[in-house]
């Protein structure tokens, strides 16, 4: 009797050879990324320089030349890490809707999803606290130019804050240092099982760092009770005289 199809290419599976080679690249991609998360916990953990390719593969429990079929060096892991810590504050933005709003409005959704990226993410933690003065001169600048899309997209909004009136005017390359430094040091003292959230971090970064950029209302007489308090004080001194 004539076998089946279905029998025929459960026994020839090179019939369809492209599902052999996506369950190995799904596989591929796993380990890659367990590579790279566990890379970036170490750097985070014992800092770029002391950590070593052997220390990732013992705690990857591999060998040190399987390490390099995913990475070539620790530079290249170490740009990767930036590379994802910068699209995962892109996506948070994308979810944030930043391009909605006034300046400030964007401003703050800058903070509130780089805030969010440094204290939930690895990657994000990576963006904020590793120092790259440690890497070759063309690596450093391939992450420096990583860090300065942070920097560029702060300042823009920052620019369109002063323009549309909703910061008030100011150096905009200054701010934009002063909120990414901000935000950076987060990583020097977020931990996961503090009191707080990584939303009620951000949340609260957010308030606090636009509110020193808010255009100030047009100056306004003093509260009555200081009006009292300075006619209370000239009379007395009338009196005395």
């Amino acid at each position: 009797m004539a076998k089946t199809t279905e029998s025929n290419e459960a026994e020839n599976p090179s019939r369809e050879p492209w599902k052999g080679f996506l369950v190995r690249q799904r596989n591929l991609d796993a380990k890659r990324d367990a590579v790279l998360q566990t890379a970036a916990h170490l750097f985070l953990e014992n800092g770029y320089r002391r950590t070593s390719m052997s220390d990732l593969g013992r705690r990857l429990k591999i060998t040190k030349p399987a390490l390099y079929y995913y990475f070539h060096n620790k530079e290249e892991i170490l740009v990767e890490c930036y590379r994802l810590g910068i699209m995962a504050i892109e996506g948070l933005l994308d979810k944030a809707a930043v391009s909605h709003g006034n300046g400030l409005n964007k401003v703050r959704a800058y903070v509130e999803a780089y805030t969010k990226a440094v204290v939930r993410f690895d990657f994000g933690r990576c963006v904020a606290m590793l120092d790259d003065a440690e890497l070759s001169p063309r690596t450093r600048r391939e992450v420096r130019d990583l860090k300065r899309k942070i920097d560029m997209a702060i300042r823009g909004y920052v620019e369109e804050g002063i323009r549309d009136g909703s910061v008030a005017p100011c150096n905009a390359k200054l701010a934009s240092f002063a909120l990414a430094g901000a935000v950076n040091w987060i990583g020097t003292w977020y931990r996961p099982d503090g009191e707080l959230t990584p939303e009620e971090i951000a949340e609260e970064f957010a308030n606090l760092l636009t509110q020193g950029l808010r255009k100030d209302p047009a100056p306004t007489t003093l509260p009555a009770n200081d009006s009292g308090a300075k006619t209370t004080g000239r009379a007395r001194a009338a009196k005395r005289r």
